[in-house]
């Protein structure tokens, strides 16, 4: 990867937005349950040796080692405690504005248990107090069968806290987008809280790679427009979602032989890309309709909390719809034969001739 000869992973940009921020100067701070290697093996932070006695030379973490006088970089595998570890991350960032500092969950609903430090402190923090952090949380959240407690991150919870520019809620979709995003985040002169949902199939998912030019030149994206070679003209339906189930509806448009529908990504959810948006319906200008598609259930996720900002934006000709799951009380089924269908469902649902 390094030599440009295989795409780059997810575990390979994001090492690489810590190996260039501490390059910079920037201390980089990253606490969480098995942080050390990534909850899902994506991420490879800490060496163990099990062959040398010494205890002092068993562990090796390549990146303290980036260069002679780069600042710290401190990996920690916190205990189970998500309030307390929560806040005390909280209360560092705030004291440390040169500092990248990320709190990752093991499962993004394990930030449950730390609700009340994200209410009161986190989101709330610089209107109440004047209180500027610029705490990074990682949360894993997608659908992938796995059951209720491990499939959602509760993005709908961020975005109902959302008001005054006061935090930042971003759905990356590619390593080259995480790169960025974390980069970004000590890079530009802001300070704002940055709760990202981050992957978990997507770690190895085969489309969801990047060049090491898309590191080197690019930048973050807070709206990825339709990368097929599809005739601007011809599109009638706009279809935007966020997160995996974006490489689901590629799948399925190419299998199908679909070409009169686009599909672009929403990658920043708040503060909403409003310009980024509009060009999209520009783009499109002869499009009829625009279906939001998501996997959570229609009462979660991120439907209602901006679908205003969708029709803001729209034609007064076009017609917004969704594709989801039915509102649900608990966040996912518990049986991966139900979570397929209703996957395939809702899938089906964005493609259909009639919304």
């Amino acid at each position: 990867m390094g030599k440009g000869e295989l795409s780059l992973d997810w575990g390979m940009a994001e090492n690489l937005a810590y190996a260039s921020l501490l390059k910079e100067g920037y201390p980089v701070r990253l606490s969480g349950q098995d942080s050390g290697r990534g909850t899902f093996f994506h991420r490879h932070a800490v060496l163990h040796d099990q062959v040398t006695a010494d205890q002092d030379e068993r562990i090796y973490i390549p990146l303290r080692h980036i260069h002679p006088e780069q600042p710290d970089f401190v990996v920690i595998d916190s205990m189970l405690s998500e309030e307390a570890v929560l806040g005390f991350e909280y209360g560092y960032a705030t004291t440390q504005p040169n500092e990248l500092v990320i709190w990752e969950a093991q499962f993004g609903d394990f930030a449950n248990g730390a609700q009340v430090v994200i209410d009161q402190f986190i989101a709330s923090g610089e209107a109440k107090w004047g209180r500027v952090c610029g705490l990074v949380m990682m949360l894993p959240h997608g659908y992938e069968g796995q059951g209720p407690e491990h499939s959602s991150a509760r993005l709908e919870r961020y975005l109902q806290l959302c008001a005054d520019y006061n935090i930042q809620v971003c759905v990356p979709s590619t390593p080259a987008q995480m790169f960025h995003v974390l980069r970004r985040q000590m890079i530009r002169p802001l300070r704002k809280p940055l709760i990202i949902m981050s992957p978990k199939s997507m770690l190895r998912h085969k489309e969801s790679v990047s060049r090491l030019e898309d590191l080197a030149q690019g930048h973050f994206y807070p709206v990825i427009s339709e990368v097929d070679n599809l005739e601007p003209e011809s599109i009638k339906r706009i279809i935007a979602c966020s997160g995996k189930i974006y490489y689901e509806l590629l799948a399925y448009r190419k299998e199908h032989h679909i070409t009169n529908m686009a599909i672009i990504r929403m990658e920043q959810l708040y503060p909403f890309p409003h310009e980024e948006f509009q060009a999209e319906i520009d783009r499109f200008s002869n499009a009829k309709e625009v279906i939001w598609c998501q996997e959570e259930p229609g009462n979660q996720g991120a439907w209602h909390r901006i679908q205003h900002y969708l029709l803001r934006h729209m034609q007064p000709d076009q017609v917004l719809g969704y594709a989801l799951r039915a509102s649900s009380a608990s966040p996912a089924v518990g049986y991966t034969a139900r979570h397929r269908f209703t996957q395939n469902e809702l899938i089906v649902a964005a493609f259909r001739d009639k919304i």
